[in-house]
């Protein structure tokens, strides 16, 4: 039997007139449908030459083509690999140096740029789509046959590299196999109770495991369908709520949601279920949503390396400010950052995970792939957090964003949700910024609620009681927003950068 991804999706279809995915703007494919062109597309590409492990750069807008080109992708049995749509020309020239695909597929209009800089790095061809479904792979596609055998792989094979964000250093390609897809997607499906019923509100980008791991394989595997957004637009959310049952966002999806006069428990009582994730929800968002709209967000978490690990459950307590268990089949504990001594519940220290989900490694990183495993086969996440004596993990932040201050260590996390529960605090921030006396000093970025006027020794004096000396802030700055990613985490390092002159 194949093990390739694309034989478990197609082996859950049972009609093939059902809608598979449409656009707000009326366009859609049915399952039928989009068998056929990517059986046309995967034509095309084996037309190229591609054979089995040969990567396929994609940097398009958010299509259904799009979609369907990576399954096309796994049915040729070549890896998908997409790339943001902010990334620079500089920046895919990293990438596809590294990443070495054998073909390309960008957008029509930067295709005179890409080209020559793609052909001098050794790529075969780049093809162009458009956000219409139009372009170069399009006009090649209407010729090539509408079906494809489906190429046999074996677990291991590689459906795709992401690369990493890269927020610090140089990216990395976190190399995902067959098997990890497979298996992550058909337990998110029994776990969050999907089935042919559901439609799913999509308004993330496609280049993310979010929302295309997460969001596209649990509606295949499903044989669901979706509504494509091209991004997030709470005028467009309350025109598909109508009909979707199910959303998966990022928390600044639901905090601009929570302040829109029409949000209520009528506007919602047709969904079943609100998925958050990609970066923390705080605890006020949660319960802010639910005395709005009677509905209990849906907390998970995830990362490109693991696809999701751990989850609030479906039935049960969904618990605010905690990612939940570890899901069925994966297997999470915390430990000490440098010993890898297991950690007895409440006790934060690294988030370490083992399971069929976990990547294979890092894409031409021996050394830095090794050196992110246990012996024992645990995945070291990076992320520091606890799991309370229910099983229920809560996060604390990225390993380095901790501060260490006068010798003492201090997890932002900690600091910001004192912060952030100060009536008149929109969210918060602190990091490390260099100090000649402390090594590093406590600093606090914070956005205020429109309106509101506190200063920094308002919140220092609400600080004061609540926290040791060495966990105070030395300063307290106010700022309009927090610098994020495409995915709503916000960029320490952008932070850090901006105010490093602070303290000299």
């Amino acid at each position: 039997m194949s093990q390739n991804f694309f034989s478990l999706i197609r082996s859950r279809t049972t009609d093939d007139d059902k809608v598979f995915i449409r656009t707000v703007d009326g366009r859609s494919y049915t399952y039928g449908e989009m068998w056929q062109l990517s059986a046309r597309f995967a034509n095309v590409l084996s037309s190229k030459g591609v054979v089995i492990g040969d990567r396929v750069a994609v940097q398009v807008d958010k299509s259904p083509e799009a979609i369907i080109l990576y399954l096309a992708c796994l049915r040729a049995g070549v890896v998908y690999l997409p790339l943001n749509t902010a990334y620079t020309l500089a920046e895919l020239e990293y990438f596809i140096g590294d990443a070495k695909p054998h073909v390309v597929v960008c957008t029509p209009d930067k295709y005179d740029a890409i080209e020559p800089m793609a052909s001098s790095l050794g790529v075969f061809s780049t093809l162009t789509l458009g956000v219409e479904g139009n372009g170069t792979l399009a006009e090649e596609a209407a010729s090539a046959a509408p079906s494809y055998e489906t190429i046999l792989v074996e677990q291991s094979d590689l459906a795709a590299i992401l690369y990493t964000s890269g927020t610090t250093g140089r990216s990395k390609g976190a190399m995902l196999t067959h098997a990890n897809l497979a298996s992550n997607a058909r337990t998110l499906v029994e776990y969050w109770h999907f089935t042919d019923r559901d439609e799913l509100l999509h308004a993330l980008p496609i280049f993310h495991t979010h929302g295309l791991f997460v969001a596209t394989n649990v509606i295949l595997l499903s044989s669901a369908s979706m509504c494509f957004l091209p991004k997030f637009d709470p005028k467009l959310i309350r025109q598909e709520m109508r009909t979707a049952t199910v959303m998966m966002g990022v928390p600044t999806f639901y905090t601009r949601l929570l302040r829109e006069d029409w949000l209520n428990r009528d506007s919602t009582d047709h969904m079943r279920l609100f998925i958050s994730g990609s970066a923390p929800l705080l605890a006020d968002t949660h319960r802010a949503w639910t005395e709005k709209t009677g509905h209990h967000i849906l907390e998970r978490y995830g990362m490109t390396e693991t696809n999701m690990i751990t989850s609030n459950p479906y039935d049960g307590e969904r618990v605010p400010g905690s990612v939940g268990p570890a899901l069925p089949g994966v297997s999470v504990r915390i430990t000490e950052p440098e010993s890898g001594k297991l950690l007895p519940a409440n006790s934060a220290g690294m988030i370490e995970v083992r399971g069929p989900n976990v990547f294979k490694g890092y894409w031409r990183m021996p050394d830095k792939t090794q050196s992110e495993f246990r012996a024992d086969g645990y995945f070291i996440t990076g992320d520091i957090g606890y799991m309370d004596d229910d099983g229920y993990v809560f996060v604390s932040g990225r390993s380095k964003d901790l501060v260490i201050t006068g010798g003492y260590n201090v997890y932002p996390k900690e600091i910001e949700s004192e912060i952030d529960s100060i009536e008149g605090v929109e969210e918060s921030a602190v990091v490390g910024l260099p100090h000649a006396d402390f090594g590093e000093a406590v600093t606090a970025v914070v956005i205020l609620k429109d309106g509101v006027a506190l200063t920094e020794a308002d919140i220092m004096s609400r600080l004061d009681p609540v926290l040791a000396k060495y966990k105070l802030p030395k300063r307290i700055l106010f700022e309009a927003s927090l610098p994020r990613n495409t995915m709503g985490k916000v960029l320490k390092n952008e932070i850090r950068k901006q105010h490093e002159d602070l303290y000299k």
